[in-house]
């Protein structure tokens, strides 16, 4: 065999060994429909619901900030599970009223669609996965504007699976740990509720360079602190960094994590 051969297999079995080696996704696009069902038959019967949404987060952050987040999160919650799928992120949620335009609806870019669209949308997404053979259904979202309907539509869906082994899950501690966790490890660092803020500050911001930085333009700084609220912000963003988002990006997967095993459990 001459040397060029050898060469040639060698890298041919080192990238066989590499594609064997290397773990599935945990993303539902990335897979084929035998990769779903061999998944499932090998335990992965939890699908996870990421809801995002397209919205104005100031001058300093991408309007997709939420969908980011929320697939970036969420695949760490599947992988920590160890059960679990990530569905497609739900990018197209209720921001407010269109005409005339209130809230985020107030910025271009933002997307919002009629609340009863929104719930149409989880339902069936949900009642597909049961049909496709996931057994525990887990919505969360990373928007707080919608926090209750995805736990009216949950409510609905488990009325309907009453009798069968299916049951969806509102995780309402993927949202709740960025009101109260993670501000109280804002403030240990130092930071108050005026820099921390409500929408587009030091924690929206900071979760952001955490996930996903290429989505943060840090030169806007000064313009989003200055311009508040005017320019859709709330707190101020000049504070934020990495290492402080990275503290809330634990918190949410480590407490979203304990409370989909709590629920889960509890359904049986």
């Amino acid at each position: 065999m001459s040397l060029r051969r050898l060469a040639t297999l060698v890298a041919a079995l080192l990238l066989h060994a590499v594609a064997c080696a290397a773990p599935a996704s945990v993303f539902l696009e990335d897979l084929t429909w035998p990769e779903v069902r061999d998944a499932q038959a090998k335990g992965k019967t939890t699908i996870i619901l990421p809801v995002g949404g397209t919205e104005q987060s100031g001058p300093q952050l991408a309007l997709g900030k939420h969908n980011v987040r929320a697939q970036l999160l969420a695949g760490r919650i599947a992988e920590s599970l160890g059960n679990a799928l990530v569905a497609p992120v739900v990018s197209y949620v209720p921001e407010g009223s269109i005409t005339p335009p209130t809230g985020h609806m107030r910025f271009p870019g933002t997307i919002s669609i009629p609340d009863a669209a929104f719930q149409a949308l989880i339902d069936g997404a949900a009642r597909s996965f049961k049909q496709g053979g996931f057994i525990d259904v887990v919505l969360i979202g990373d928007h707080g504007g919608y926090q209750s309907q995805l736990k009216a539509v949950a409510q609905r869906l488990n009325r309907d699976w009453a009798g069968t082994k299916a049951r969806a899950h509102f995780i309402d501690a993927y949202y709740r740990v960025t009101e109260t966790a993670y501000v109280q490890a804002l403030h240990a660092k130092g930071l108050s509720d005026a820099q921390i803020g409500l929408h587009a500050g030091s924690a929206d911001t900071s979760l952001m360079l955490a996930t996903d930085a290429s989505r943060v333009r840090p030169d806007q700084y000064d313009a989003a602190a200055r311009g508040a609220p005017g320019n859709g912000v709330n707190g101020d963003p000049r504070a934020s960094s990495a290492a402080l988002g990275q503290a809330g990006v634990e918190l949410i997967v480590s407490q979203s994590v304990t409370a989909i095993r709590q629920a889960t459990a509890a359904r049986q």
